[in-house]
């Protein structure tokens, strides 16, 4: 099973009313496993960013305005999908708007939004009730999220990719893309990467005689039963 892992940031809230997106960021899975294949492109949005969306991603006008328009990378990002990626992406409603927004106005389907994996909506039926935002996922899962002073769309797929695996009932340690198949599990989060497991010791066999008393008890209360299950069989 083949999954990609997929974030973006944008101008704003609502592409309906001008926004865009200006970075995409994937991480692909296979099998539950991170393969080592991301992709990564900032995006011109042509048009401003405002100063609200900057202080959340730090994108701004001067970073943007010699990237890429959509409509030159949206062949590069629609091959690494493919035809057989599954994506996975929190808060999916946000992102699918966009990305769809941008794929009608270069003339190409976009995706169905029942087809997309929301950890968003994962996490809220496994924890209801409780803080479901990426960083308290992070939290949660004891997954190192220090390095996110800021949003951004590769590292947030990176983060939400070890999230992904701990909602869907753990994994081996060290997701990071550079992790050998043949790591040890060592529980939640790549912070744990590289602590030796505990060895703990077999206990030796140990007797536990009844009292004699508690023994007499028992086979009274045994001869007291009149119609026991055992009596029947015989």
């Amino acid at each position: 099973m083949r999954e990609i892992v997929l974030d973006t940031e944008t101008t704003g809230m609502d592409p309906l009313q001008g926004d865009r997106l200006v970075e995409i960021g994937c991480v692909e899975l296979m099998n539950h496993v991170p393969t080592g294949r991301t992709y990564h492109q900032y995006i011109n949005p042509e048009r401003s960013v405002p100063a609200e969306a900057v202080a959340v991603h730090g994108l701004d006008d001067k970073f943007l305005k010699d990237k890429p328009v959509f409509a030159e990378i949206y062949t590069e990002f629609l091959d690494f999908i493919g035809d057989d990626g599954k994506l996975v992406i929190h808060n999916a409603e946000f992102d699918v708007k966009f990305l769809n927004a941008e794929l009608a106005n270069v003339g190409f389907p976009g995706y169905r939004l029942k087809d997309v994996t929301d950890t968003l909506k994962v996490a809220r039926e496994k924890f209801p009730g409780s803080p479901a935002s990426l960083d308290a996922l992070c939290r949660r899962f004891g997954i190192d999220n220090s390095g996110r002073e800021l949003h951004g769309a590769l590292l947030d797929a990176q983060l939400l990719a070890e999230v992904y695996l701990e909602l869907c009932g753990g994994r081996q340690h060290g997701l990071g893309l550079g992790a050998t198949s043949g790591s040890t599990q060592q529980g939640r989060g790549s912070v744990l990467s590289g602590i030796d497991p505990v060895r703990r010791k077999a206990r030796e066999k140990r007797e536990f005689p009844i009292p004699a008393d508690e023994a007499e008890a028992h086979e009274k209360l045994v001869a007291s039963l009149t119609d026991a299950i055992w009596k029947r069989a015989d």
